[in-house]
């Protein structure tokens, strides 16, 4: 199998024609490796078709909105290749077609299920017209590949599980077929069983470019951003951030389960297992080092590293005759969390009281509430912050907690955890 690079290209990196332009000089400046090139929906373009769904469950107009996306696209496509009279043009009246059909004739199908029909047209619609561009302008030939046909998922719908057999064999059997081609694919979205379309959680591009390197062996996995890499911090909440040249991949799972938000957090396990590192680069400024993630641990403590989350609610649930809360009753509990896909933040048990903290997914919650007080007490607050500090330094502890109420706290060796509130919202 000939070896192979794996590149990543995200909603604002393809947000606009002039974007996809700036992607074709990127490609046309990189090396001859063949490529595999993972885009998502162009821009916003996700959240509105995600407004369109919820727009058509609430009885509301979805076909203005639905249009608009279209329309979008169609403009983009006429900035990029002077008119929409080619393949291109033709896929997305065709998309549209089939959006406005099923959406026509849907008898009642459930929120996830329509949700994954609808929103993964964003992935199709994009590559359709960056592969036109590329072929006929961009001087880069490549073979446009349907990921719904070779990521093999369960009908999970928009949290699928991946069939990694299969979709392995099905990369591998295709990459064969195309040869010497490089090929451009859709990131986020997967196919069931029934001809189904699935996709993989929010943000899921990350995890699908790590699916197709797993499957190929490939060399590395960069993946496009509009930061100069890994930050140690996120901007909107910190006024001074460092780049993280260099961090393990144990670390990069740690700092995406606690919330950093630059990597999806399924995407480095399969990329762990076959060792492929994995480049975060801008795609501002190409030529700038950005971060490697690969399996050095030594940079991994040299810089602490900040995860601020606001919008958090704390759950304090407890028995009603004073009893202990025991295993028993955290097994119940946990599975409660699941059903309603609540996922725990943090969590801190006494004698006759088990706390957690999660993000505030207000229906869920409420939900969960009422499931609960059939055998508990539940209290709560709500409108609380929760940061984290990896390899954190006490001096600087005191200075970001200023001002606040210190509602939960938890450390360990490399890990301090701080669930809070600001002094005025008491």
């Amino acid at each position: 199998m000939s070896e192979v690079i794996v590149y990543k290209f995200g909603g604002a990196s393809v947000r606009d024609a002039e974007a996809v332009k700036n992607m074709a000089r990127i490609l046309g400046e990189s090396d001859n490796h063949r490529k595999v090139i993972v885009v998502s929906a162009m821009g916003k373009t996700t959240n509105k078709l995600e407004s369109v769904v919820k727009a058509f469950t609430d009885n509301g107009d979805w076909k203005s909105p639905l249009n608009e996306v279209f329309d979008f696209h169609l403009s983009v496509l006429d900035d990029l290749n002077g008119n929409r009279n080619n393949d291109a043009g033709e896929s997305l009246e065709k998309i549209r077609k089939y959006a406005f059909t099923f959406l026509e004739q849907d008898e009642g199908s459930s929120f996830d299920f329509i949700y994954d029909q609808i929103v993964s047209l964003g992935e199709i619609m994009s590559t359709k017209i960056i592969a036109s561009y590329l072929n006929e302008a961009g001087g880069f030939p490549i073979t446009w590949t349907d990921a719904r046909k070779l990521v093999h998922t369960d009908n999970s719908y928009r949290d699928a599980k991946i069939n990694w057999d299969s979709t392995s064999e099905r990369i591998q059997s295709m990459w064969e077929e195309v040869a010497p081609a490089s090929i451009i694919t859709q990131g986020f979205i997967g196919g069931g069983d029934h001809q189904r379309i699935t996709t993989l959680g929010r943000e899921g591009s990350d995890f699908s470019a790590a699916i197709f390197a797993y499957a190929l062996q490939a060399r590395s996995v960069t993946i496009w951003k509009d930061v100069p890499g890994m930050l140690n911090a996120d901007p909107k909440f910190f006024s001074n951030t460092s780049l993280l040249p260099n961090i393990s991949y144990r670390e990069a799972i740690e700092l995406s389960y606690y919330g950093a938000s630059v990597i999806h957090p399924k995407t480095i396990k399969p990329l762990e297992n076959k060792n492929i590192p994995l480049y975060v680069k801008s795609f501002i400024d190409p030529s700038a080092p950005g971060t490697v993630i690969n399996d050095n641990t030594s940079e991994d403590s040299k810089i602490p590293s900040y995860i601020f989350k606001i919008d958090q609610v704390l759950l304090s649930i407890s028995s009603r005759d004073f009893s202990f809360i025991v295993e028993e009753h955290i097994a119940e509990i946990f599975a409660c969390f699941a059903r309603h896909k609540l996922k725990i933040q943090t969590m801190q048990n006494s004698a006759i009281s088990f706390s957690v903290s999660v993000a505030d997914h207000r229906s869920r919650i409420e939900a969960l509430i009422k499931e609960l007080q059939e055998n508990y007490q539940v209290l709560y607050n709500e409108g609380l912050e929760l940061l984290t500090i990896r390899h954190y330094n006490e001096r600087i502890l005191e200075e970001l907690i200023k001002g606040r109420e210190v509602l939960l706290q938890q450390k360990t060796r490399h890990t301090l955890r701080i669930l809070m509130r600001a002094e005025s919202a008491q």
